[in-house]
């Protein structure tokens, strides 16, 4: 696949996580839905390494993608789904999720010696003001649904994943994508199960729209998304990936206009335009003669 079709292919498939989770949740408990969504790709992908004939990954490298999956699929994912579960609106969840290229920013700079220009802080700032405006009508008046237990889940949620790139940039970046992501869905499986047993019921009501959540959510969105992501993380700088991310909210408005009869108003299309142009900004590459000249 042409690496400058690979950003765009990300945030579309990304997107779609959000409309799979509306699907899902009301059959499911977040953490089992998670547990077996984790499980059944940790299978897939060690299948395809005994296929494909793969070493498996040594215990150090193992123990690297272990913590990178507990943050970027178990705690994140995690925190996100038990926050909305637990009466958090979805538009705050999401308003919270957009802290995360800021975030990511502030811990390449400070782990990864990343250097951020100006302009790609104001791309940054751009992107989640684009972000806020999107979100603005689903926000509505949230004061009263918020809870400090929900509200930290969310901001644990985010700084796990905003970690958990960051730790594979830094230290499984050029491991075998298939192993290493393989061991991340299995500690990710392991502490959603655990969660699961320690705080649900474990109650599953099969439906189709369960079944079909359940299959896109393993095939594209932990396996084709996340292998996307893991491709952006090896090549770019954090701060710009990351600011991908500003983009999800806007796909997904799109997606739910046609599939959910959601309307888009013009304050939201302008936010979708700032956003755009917030990660054009904070993606931009020197030009020619500035390298040149460095």
């Amino acid at each position: 696949m042409p690496s400058r079709l690979i950003p765009s292919l990300f945030v579309l498939l990304w997107a779609t996580g959000f409309i799979g989770a509306g699907y899902a949740m009301p059959w499911s408990e977040p953490f089992t839905f998670l547990a077996v969504r984790f499980g059944i790709t940790f299978a897939i992908l060690g299948a395809i390494l005994v296929a494909t004939r793969r070493a498996w990954p040594r215990p150090g490298v193992a123990l690297r993608s272990a913590i990178a999956g507990l943050l970027m699929h178990g705690v994140y994912l995690g925190g996100v789904f038990w926050a909305v579960r637990n009466g958090m609106p979805a538009g705050m969840s999401a308003l919270i999720v957009g802290l995360q290229p800021l975030i990511t920013a502030v811990m390449a700079g400070a782990v990864l010696g990343e250097t951020i220009l100006p302009r790609h802080w104001a791309g940054l700032a751009a992107g989640f003001i684009g972000v806020a405006i999107v979100l603005s009508p689903k926000l509505g008046n949230v004061a009263g649904a918020l809870s400090l237990p929900t509200l930290a889940a969310a901001v644990v949620a985010v700084v796990a994943m905003s970690a958990g790139t960051v730790w594979q940039k830094r230290f499984s970046a050029n491991g075998d994508i298939i192993g290493g992501t393989m061991i991340q869905y299995l500690a990710a499986a392991l502490v959603m199960a655990a969660g699961s047993f320690a705080f649900e019921t474990r109650t599953v009501i099969l439906t189709g729209e369960l079944l079909l959540a359940m299959a896109w959510s393993v095939l594209v969105l932990s396996i084709g998304a996340i292998f996307l992501l893991m491709r952006l993380i090896r090549d770019g700088d954090m701060a710009k990936v990351a600011s991908l991310f500003y983009l999800v909210p806007a796909v997904t408005a799109l997606m739910a206009w046609p599939l959910f009869g959601e309307r888009l108003s013009w304050l939201q299309i302008a936010g979708m335009a700032i956003a755009v142009v917030g990660v054009g900004l904070a993606t931009a590459q020197p030009s020619m003669r500035v390298r040149a000249s460095r």
